[in-house]
């Protein structure tokens, strides 16, 4: 358990690092419009707060550097200090030191070195506060100290009569508990006799009034407590599901009683899920910065559009996506935007667009990463394929356009012609497509040479639930992800035909392959080859009458039949990790248990199909 101290620096740690993310976002706001005065305003209050919220918890430094940040935008806010570049590099260096500031909360030892960006905006506020205004030729007028009803404080009145040499002082823990209305004449004279001009004293009814305070409907809840949560309402489903199968005979005599418990099972499921539902703005807000500092890099000028931002997603999922988004949105820029005298050249902007856009489909959540760049050009990715021995040069002749483009995901592949700190290292578009795997996502790419590109990912609204197809092979209990399946067909043997040391079957007009899984498990090794003909030994086996039960399984823009000897039912299903000693088996990504109590293993379907097609050679 948790102490309550560390669930307040929890809550503290979140709220800091939106607030940082937050600052990221406006500055990159008001580094395009100077004058924006929403811009600066909402930059003073957070850092106000976040300086308020680090001294409150007793990180001094924090609250420092915040303290720093909010007087520089005093001074802006009070048009006493001018904004330029030199000062917003400063700017988004103190804001990402501030950032790792807050990081090294929670691993003491790590610290942060802070103090040359804190001293060099000190010296900006120092200058700019001993520098007279433009045109100012006399001495400013004093601004009054505040008066409070009831009291005056010993400093105000001090401070008050500094230049009077008659003036008493009183000592500093006093205090005169006097009338408002003896305050509002004394200091009228008092203030008026020291050369305040404009005093303003405030009515009975404005001092009288009292400051409302209001409380966010929102809190800020650990993720590990949802996760616990989830896996509990999965451990009560599977009870649940226990109980109606057990019952037989008896459990229909009660469907009534069984349809209650289901209906409120199933509300309690998906009232925890979207519990773990954030709006996908949560993720695009963060490329404001790097689009903004991959441009500089690359020496473009680039624009972005967010659109969508209110769909919602697992935040599990967001947090798995964000490194990949982030390389998709690099790539963009750096392969597809061009320099600005390109563009103009090519009748386009000097600025280019990326936009970011998120739709929700049923039970799926799609984000798409679109660029009015150059586009693909399948050509070049066809000879730098050959070229880095990716593909032979007469498998690359016969593949169509989407297929080559498709090889951008292959490791180690890079079309960039020069390396830099953006792109070109032949790392990153692979890792993109294994992140998106093992959440049960999907990758297309759309492009026009000349006119851009559009990367789309299709996503699984949660992690929690998953569509499922169970079968059957022997005795044991399998299923596939809906995601990856495509159909369920039956199909004769004689429909099926050797080919190479593989099968292949005609569906909707198209050869796809066709393997039997008892086959591809009967492997002694995951580096057996079938160079012997393994996978022609189960069709060889069976009668030539036989129907076979196909599921036709699509990944990577591939479409292969698996054989299988039962098909059951599609069902939702909580899919658990398998832990020591079995984490490590190809081919299975999970396991989830039947309401009959068996353990039924979830296929990995971009695993055992990437497998296949490195080894089974079929004619295209």
């Amino acid at each position: 358990m948790k102490s309550k101290e560390d669930e307040i620096k929890e809550i503290f740690l979140a709220e800091s690092q939106e607030q940082v993310e937050e600052l990221d976002k406006l500055f990159t706001e008001l580094e395009k419009n100077h004058t924006g005065k929403r811009a600066i305003n909402a930059i003073f209050r957070i850092t106000h707060t976040l300086k308020a919220n680090a001294a409150g918890m007793g990180f001094d430094d924090i609250a420092g550097m915040a303290h720093v940040l909010e007087d520089i935008f005093s001074e802006i806010k009070n048009s006493r200090l001018t904004i330029n570049t030199a000062l917003f590099n400063d700017l988004f260096r103190a804001n990402d030191t501030l950032a790792e500031m807050i990081g090294a909360v929670t691993k003491p030892g790590n610290g942060v070195k802070f103090r040359g960006i804190k001293t060099k905006l000190e010296v900006v506020l120092r200058n700019t506060r001993t520098e007279p205004n433009p045109g100012q030729t006399e001495k400013p007028t004093p601004v009054a100290p505040p008066v409070t009803e009831g009291i005056i404080q010993p400093e105000a009145v001090s401070s008050v009569h500094s230049d009077d040499p008659s003036a008493e002082t009183l000592a500093p823990a006093e205090a005169i508990i006097v009338s408002p209305e003896a305050i509002k004449e004394a200091a009228h004279t008092a203030l008026s006799a020291a050369g305040f001009t404009d005093v303003a004293v405030p009515e009975e009814e404005e001092a009288g009034q009292v400051s409302k305070i209001t409380l966010s409907d929102n809190i800020h809840i650990p993720i590990r407590k949802l996760d616990n949560l989830l896996n509990l309402v999965g451990e009560l489903l599977i009870e649940r599901d226990r109980m109606i199968a057990v019952s037989g005979d008896q459990g229909r005599n009660r469907n009534n009683e069984f349809a209650r418990l289901q209906r409120i099972t199933s509300e309690l499921q998906y009232s925890v899920m979207d519990v773990r539902l954030v709006q996908v703005d949560v993720l695009f807000n963060k490329f404001h910065r790097i689009v903004r500092d991959v441009a500089a890099l690359e020496d473009k000028q680039v624009d972005l559009v967010l659109e969508g931002t209110e769909n919602e997603i697992d935040r599990t999922i967001l947090q798995i996506l964000s490194d990949s988004l982030i390389h998709l949105v690099r790539n963009a820029i750096s392969h597809g935007i061009e320099k600005p005298e390109v563009r103009q050249q090519a009748g386009k902007g000097a600025a280019g667009t990326v936009k970011l856009s998120a739709r929700s489909e049923k039970d799926a959540v799609f984000i798409d990463i679109t660029d009015d760049g150059k586009g693909i050009d399948s050509a070049v990715i066809r000879r730098k394929a050959v070229e880095k021995g990716v593909i032979r040069q007469d498998t690359a002749a016969q593949m169509t356009e989407e297929e080559i483009i498709a090889l951008i995901f292959e490791p180690g592949f890079s079309s960039a012609e020069t390396v830099t700190s953006v792109s070109g290292r032949g790392v990153g578009m692979d890792v993109v497509k294994r992140s998106l795997d093992s959440i049960g996502g999907l990758i297309q790419v759309q492009s026009a040479v000349g006119a851009g590109t559009t990367i789309s990912l299709r996503l699984p609204a949660s992690m929690a639930v998953k569509g499922a197809l169970l079968f059957e092979l022997g005795e044991a209990a399998f299923a596939f992800p809906l995601a990856y399946t495509h159909a369920v067909i039956s199909i004769p043997k004689t429909q099926i035909y050797k080919l190479g040391n593989g099968l292949v079957a005609n569906h909707l007009g198209k050869n796809i392959p066709v393997v039997f899984l008892n086959d591809v498990f009967s492997l002694e090794s995951y580096t057996d080859s079938f160079s012997d003909g393994r996978l022609h030994r189960s069709f060889s086996n069976i009668d030539a009458a036989a129907k076979l039960n196909v599921i036709v399984v699509s990944f990577n823009n591939r479409d292969i039949g698996f054989v299988v000897d039962k098909l059951l039912q599609q069902k939702e299903i909580v899919e658990k990790p398998i832990g020591p000693p079995l984490e490590s088996i190809r081919f299975i990504s999970g396991a989830t248990i039947l309401g009959n109590g068996s353990v039924c293993l979830v296929l990995d379907a971009p695993s055992i199909i990437n497998f296949l097609f490195r080894n089974i050679k079929i004619a295209r």
